[in-house]
């Protein structure tokens, strides 16, 4: 074979089989909830590096099993040219002559966060990551909710039913079937392999949940729903929040909206199902009433991780209309 057609082969093939492999990992670093952290690896390896997996791999509150924030993909810095840049949240952080914290929009691509961190020393780059570290988690986590609703809005089920019924919007994907509906209730399930994803709506009075008592309430009213509508096999197996771990709580404002934010664990009743829930109730006083919205799965094979996130993505495409 002549030498410069063999020369060409092979750099072709070489080339070929480069570009393969940063594709795939730019699809791998653009996965929900990733992020990649672009970093030399003695930094990786020293205390840096167990800042950032200590923040942003933290284990999600509410969840039977640890499951970290985020899934943490490092690159060293003289890879960052190429596929890196494929990921929606990257974190940069280099030693440099100047301390510098910087988060730059699309700086890469559309809707990518690039955030910028770079220090004098070690405990320079460490002050940094702990002044900014819940900052940059709340922004990851609106970008990866917005990049989750827009997969979600591919393929939507008819929703008159729930605007009829509560006078809301909300984008619910196809899978999403109706299980039950009742007066003030409706519960929409998708099936999953060893498992399924539920959503339920309903609605209560304005006073059922006082500031005061807020999570005692919710829980209350929650078994109240479950034992009324959410039943196993057995009617006697009914769904109750699991007494052993006492739910994650906190006020939120959204949309406009006071929203009391719940996250814990279900179980049936005289049966071995369980998993995690994730509970939004949303005062809505020129309705005089509080409307919820809660998301929970079983999944005993699965990470839950990601399937919660769906959950949470779903309830918070919901738009109350204003009243006239």
């Amino acid at each position: 074979m002549n030498k410069t057609l063999f020369l060409f082969l092979m750099v072709s093939i070489l080339f070929s089989c480069q570009k393969k492999t940063d594709t795939l990992k730019q699809d791998d670093s653009s996965h929900i909830n990733t992020i990649s952290v672009i970093i030399d690896d003695q930094l990786w390896n020293s205390e840096v590096g167990d800042s950032i997996r200590n923040k942003f791999a933290t284990p999600v509150l509410g969840l039977p099993q640890e499951e970290p924030l985020f899934t943490i993909k490092q690159f060293p810095v003289k890879l960052f040219e190429g596929f890196s840049t494929g990921s929606r949240n990257m974190i940069i952080v280099k030693k440099s002559d100047k301390n510098l914290f910087e988060i730059k929009a699309n700086e890469f691509g559309e809707t990518q966060n690039s955030i910028h961190i770079t220090g004098k020393s070690t405990n320079e780059i460490l002050f940094l990551l702990e002044k900014h570290s819940a900052e940059i988690i709340k922004r990851m986590r609106e970008t990866e909710i917005k990049a989750n609703q827009q997969i979600i809005t591919d393929s939507l089920q008819n929703t008159y039913k729930i605007k009829k019924k509560f006078n809301i919007d909300i984008a619910i994907p196809i899978e999403y079937e109706y299980v039950r509906r009742r007066k003030n209730f409706i519960w929409l399930k998708k099936e999953i392999t060893s498992g399924n994803n539920s959503i339920i709506i309903y609605q209560i009075p304005y006073n059922s949940i006082r500031d005061k008592n807020a999570v005692n309430d919710i829980v209350k009213v929650r078994d109240s729903i479950g034992k009324l509508y959410i039943h196993a096999k057995s009617n006697n197996a009914k769904m109750l929040t699991e007494e052993a771990y006492f739910p994650y709580f906190s006020k939120i404002r959204w949309n406009e909206y006071n929203v009391y934010e719940t996250k814990g664990t279900w179980e049936i009743n005289s049966d071995f199902m369980s998993g995690p829930f994730i509970n939004y109730a949303i005062k809505d006083k020129a309705n005089n009433r509080i409307l919820v919205l809660e998301g929970f799965c079983y999944a005993p094979s699965k990470q839950k991780r990601d399937l919660m996130f769906e959950l949470e993505s779903i309830i918070k495409t919901i738009k109350i209309p204003k009243t006239k």
